[in-house]
């Protein structure tokens, strides 16, 4: 049975580590985007190409933006999220917002390349190719034929999850652009973290959750996708764990395990915390340590409804090496 989370009290507003460009770094971060799209790729975001290209001209960021980066990489905090603003988005010149499902950026929009831009210098931006048709941008808007599904195409609540929980090469890190509002203003990105929820738990909980007692299905975006073998929902240091958990498709596979993880889905969702991204907000979370969800929020599918990209990123392409169809950055 799914496990609700989204019930529980969400507390105000925290200060979120965060960046907000100058309107000089904001010209230049769009003076580089705008240089991707004329690359010779043609501006299309998935070419080798164009990512090479993409790959170079993140060293050129602001430095300020460059250190906030790099210092997110190697320490994410007890949060593990950065929030980055007034990166280059012009809401009022974007074309509608998408409403069909799969929807992928394959421009090199101003947007789309700002997106790639930072993510690349996180790491390897990446993508499945069962999910979204392996594009590297996703378009995260409300879809009116998914509207009540736990999928980046529902506006209802989402629950709390790592991206693509059951995948052993899900990202390290996601990155939302904000691009586009929702009409009222009020869908907020709910997420949680498993250093700060850990302090709640009993040392007996935490060695169930590190137990292989747990499986999990594959979300509603991928068109094909097998459910995992039993795993740990928690790994690694047992103070300082990581997290694999989506509260909508994981289950328990004895008592024991069930009650365990209802109690770590109510010390996360007690130190959960709401983000309403702004056009031009792009945040980054660490899917290691952090689970994320969404508030409710209602559609008018009319052109200007909510509208995010979404990048992953692995911090080393390696270990998925395996898993990639040749030698770019889509995994099978």
């Amino acid at each position: 049975m799914p496990i609700s989370l989204l019930s529980h009290r969400i507390p105000e507003d925290i200060d979120l580590p965060s960046v907000t460009l100058t309107d000089r770094e904001r010209t230049e971060v769009r003076a580089l985007a705008e240089e991707l799209h004329r690359c010779p790729a043609a501006g299309q975001v998935d070419d080798p190409r164009w990512l090479t290209q993409a790959r170079r001209q993140s060293c050129r960021l602001p430095v300020r933006l460059l250190e906030a980066l790099r210092d997110f990489r190697s320490a994410p905090g007890p949060g593990g999220y950065l929030l980055v603003g007034n990166l280059p988005v012009d809401a009022e010149t974007l074309p509608d917002t998408p409403s069909v499902a799969d929807s992928v950026e394959r421009r090199a929009t101003v947007a789309a390349s700002t997106a790639m831009l930072l993510g690349q210098q996180l790491g390897d931006v990446f993508a499945f190719r069962n999910e979204k048709h392996g594009a590297l941008v996703h378009n995260v808007v409300p879809v009116p034929a998914l509207a009540a599904s736990q999928s980046n195409g529902g506006s209802v609540e989402l629950e709390l999850h790592n991206e693509n929980a059951f995948h052993p090469h899900r990202p390290d890190l996601i990155g939302l652009l904000c691009l586009r509002s929702d009409h009222e203003g009020t869908a907020g990105t709910l997420f949680s973290s498993i250093r700060r929820a850990r302090v709640l738990l009993a040392d007996s909980d935490v060695a169930i959750l590190r137990r292989p007692r747990f499986v999990t299905e594959a979300p509603p975006s991928f068109r094909a996708g097998d459910a995992t073998t039993a795993h740990c929902v928690l790994n690694g240091s047992f103070d300082d764990p990581d997290i694999q958990v989506d509260f909508s498709a994981t289950r328990a596979l004895d008592d024991a395990a069930g009650a365990a993880l209802r109690r770590l889905g109510a010390a996360l969702a007690e130190v959960a915390s709401e983000l309403v991204l702004r056009p031009g907000g792009m945040a980054f979370l660490d899917n290691r340590l952090v689970v994320h969800g969404r508030t409710e929020f209602t559609p008018r599918y009319d052109g200007s409804d909510r509208w995010l990209h979404r990048v992953y990123v692995h911090l080393d392409g390696r270990p998925s090496r395996s898993h990639r169809i040749g030698p770019g950055p889509v995994l099978a």
